[in-house]
């Protein structure tokens, strides 16, 4: 079984002791998805969404998302975010969600680059919500990351 190092002997939550720690440059990139109808997309292409410019917005969104992680996620710790990059393309069905988040620190950004992709998603979301009720937030996972002691890792 392997070990849950946000637990301790008594298998209570704590934070994770990173003070030895030596900072170094991580990135990690994360994705989501955010289906829609027909109608919305024409509306997102031809710039003529109600609410105005979604992507404007959820690009904001999900770069103030990043410097959020620790007050959401509790046993998160506070590092400097210092680059974050959310890339948003109409397609088809919807609209697709990349970002980037860097650092040069003594923990990864994992979690800010999904938070980013999960509040850029929802900021969508929530500027469609009138057109189409039905739009909802797909496949939100990480897909790389680097630096760190556990090195580099991309999913398939």
């Amino acid at each position: 079984m392997p070990e849950f190092t946000h637990l301790d002997a008594a298998g209570q939550a704590r934070m994770v002791d990173v003070t030895a720690k030596q900072p170094t440059v991580r990135t990690a990139t994360a994705r989501a998805k955010v289906t829609c109808s027909d109608e919305v997309v024409a509306a997102l292409r031809d710039g003529t969404v109600p609410k105005g410019d979604v992507l404007a917005v959820a690009r904001v969104a999900g770069i103030a998302a990043t410097k959020k992680v620790p007050d959401l996620l509790p046993l998160a710790h506070v590092i400097g975010v210092h680059g974050a990059r959310v890339d948003l393309k109409i397609v088809d069905d919807g609209v697709e969600i990349e970002v980037e988040t860097r650092t040069a620190d003594r923990t990864g950004v994992e979690m800010e680059a999904l938070t980013a992709a999960t509040v850029a998603a929802l900021a969508i979301v929530d500027m469609v919500k009138g057109v189409d009720r039905s739009a909802e937030i797909v496949n939100a996972r990480v897909t790389a990351k680097s630096g760190g002691r556990s090195g580099d890792w991309r999913r398939e």
